[in-house]
């Protein structure tokens, strides 16, 4: 996985890239991604209300991820000068074969060289039809 930055690619492109390579970062249990594209000061608050730091989030990144498979359904990028925001919804199918819905925001920061998560929110429900009436 790879997010070079590509001549001629738009930053919205560059974002959408991003967001599909941290979906598959966590399925695949890749730290070495995170550890590349977190900022060091990196925060995120889990669907039951934990906060996790940085080196905490790795380390449940290192376990694995606790779903079989999941689909992105719709994404938005939102740019505002040197902040950008990432809100997606996505279908999971846990182990046991139950399904639910995600919905999270993921906040980036333009650096000089690249752009830095700073900070995630994840919902996640098992009402599907959610994704469906807001389609």
């Amino acid at each position: 996985m790879t997010s070079e930055p590509v001549k001629g690619k738009s930053d919205n492109d560059v974002l959408a890239q991003l967001n599909q390579e941290y979906i598959e970062a966590y399925m695949s249990a890749d730290v070495a991604w995170y550890e590349k594209h977190l900022a060091v000061d990196f925060v995120c608050i889990e669907s039951d209300g934990s906060v996790l730091n940085k080196e905490e989030f790795l380390n449940n990144v290192a376990e694995g991820p606790n779903v079989a498979d999941y689909k992105l359904q719709r994404v938005n990028v939102r740019i505002y000068g040197i902040v950008a925001l990432v809100q997606a919804t996505g279908i999971f199918t846990r182990n046991d074969q139950s399904s639910g819905v995600s919905r999270y925001t993921d906040i980036y920061v333009q650096t000089p060289s690249e752009w830095k998560v700073v900070s995630a929110q994840i919902t996640r429900t098992s009402r599907l039809e959610v994704v469906e009436s807001h389609n």
